[in-house]
């Protein structure tokens, strides 16, 4: 589907306007973000300011006050790294080389002492930035999942909390430059609109699209309080949670944890189009993204008592993760918890393809060694290097195959 920006906000403008006024549904939401019209919505762009403008107007439309440098928004302006381990640049003029990327912030007052901060990124990869596994003609790459879905919920768990659970004030961050290294995030935690010390914990949702059948829902950082994990084990009953300790990750909620505040991340997995201009607006499960942000809502009523939350320094797991030269692949389904690692898409014309390996496939055995879960994969991945051969085992339906992989 694709509409220009102006017929877009059009249907943004009488959805939104005076009484009686017509609820904004999460696809409503995902069906705007995604749309072809705003190409992408990679940071600097007419699209992805067009994102903002749209956030900018639900967050009006909910009651929510501005809590920008001017409004709603806050503009940071920077020069993209030229290698991954530069230091980016916040304080550039405007000229050539620089990007100007856009936060939302609105703002729920329950003249409460603390803050919780309900976040989402809007940014993705345009026509396919650094970052695409896209291979083929320039295409649009909508980001349905990543991440209009996390931006749908926040927006939701606006509404809901209107009124409610008023021992906290809430602000509700739409990050830009996300997919460019966290930019939008970590601008706002050293340039904050409001006390960070008064932030009580932040919750951050980035690819809650996709909910399986087997109901599988990742949370990270729940090692950060000491409450979390066993408030969010009291609210569950339809979830199967697979919960990670550390507050560090690849998504925004690493920005605050950074700046000793705990957080919780929530994510429903990778899959095939994710990066990808396939990542579309009817691929998401609506149904699961409303079970998700009643659960979050939940969550943050059962904490609304429990005054401000005891920040616990979590082990960086990322650390710890083998650094290799050659891959399989494939797409890791991350929500696994059985023995080995199942495969979740094939990459073309990778190893694991001209093997004959597919989707659905657990490796359970790589070269010599046993595989049994994302770790020892990698582990064992580490130690080949380009041009190495070697057998690898899966499970298929409950029945060993084996394959020769040429890396």
């Amino acid at each position: 589907m694709k509409y220009s920006i102006a017929l877009l906000f059009l249907f943004l403008l009488n959805s939104c306007k005076e009484e009686p006024v017509k609820i904004v549904s999460i696809k409503d939401d995902v069906t705007f973000l995604s749309d072809d019209a705003l190409e992408g919505r990679q940071t600097g762009t007419e699209g992805e300011k067009a994102a903002a403008d749209y956030i900018a107007k639900r967050f009006e439309n909910l009651g929510l006050e501005a809590k920008g440098t001017n409004g709603y928004y806050q503009n940071f302006t920077f020069k993209p790294k030229t290698n991954p381990h530069q230091t980016v640049n916040y304080t550039v003029k405007d000229g050539d080389s620089t990007i100007t990327g856009t936060n939302v912030l609105g703002f729920l007052n329950s003249n409460a002492d603390n803050t919780i901060v309900i976040g989402a990124h809007f940014d993705h990869l345009g026509y396919g930035a650094e970052g695409s596994l896209h291979r083929g003609e320039k295409a649009i790459h909508n980001g349905a999942d990543d991440n209009a879905s996390g931006v749908a919920v926040m927006l939701n768990l606006a509404d809901k909390l209107k009124n409610k659970n008023t021992n906290n004030n809430y602000l509700f961050m739409a990050f830009s430059g996300e997919e460019m290294g966290l930019l939008g995030s970590n601008y706002f935690v050293k340039n904050a609109t409001i006390d960070t010390q008064k932030i009580n914990y932040m919750i951050n949702m980035d690819m809650v699209g996709r909910l399986k059948a087997d109901s599988t829902l990742a949370v990270y950082g729940v090692g950060t309080s000491p409450i979390l994990k066993q408030t969010l084990n009291a609210h569950n009953s339809t979830f199967k949670l697979i919960q990670k300790e550390s507050g560090i990750g690849p998504s925004d909620h690493t920005s605050f944890y950074n700046a000793d505040i705990p957080v919780l991340h929530f994510f429903t997995g990778q899959h095939e189009d994710y990066h990808k201009p396939t990542d579309d607006f009817d691929k998401l499960n609506y149904e699961g993204m409303t079970t998700i942000s009643n659960y979050i809502f939940e969550v943050i009523s059962d904490l609304d008592n429990n005054g401000k939350l005891p920040f616990r320094k979590t082990k960086n797991e990322s650390e710890e993760t083998p650094r290799f030269k050659v891959g399989l692949g494939v797409i890791p389904d991350y929500m696994f918890d059985g023995k080995g690692m199942r495969i979740d898409g094939i990459s073309e014309d990778k190893p694991a393809q001209k093997a004959g390996l597919q989707k659905g496939d657990i490796v359970i055995k790589l070269g010599d060694s046993t595989v049994t879960d994302m770790m020892s994969y990698m582990k064992v991945l580490s130690t080949f290097e380009a041009g190495d051969k070697t057998e690898v085992t899966v499970d298929r339906n409950g029945k060993e195959v084996k394959a020769t992989i040429q890396f």
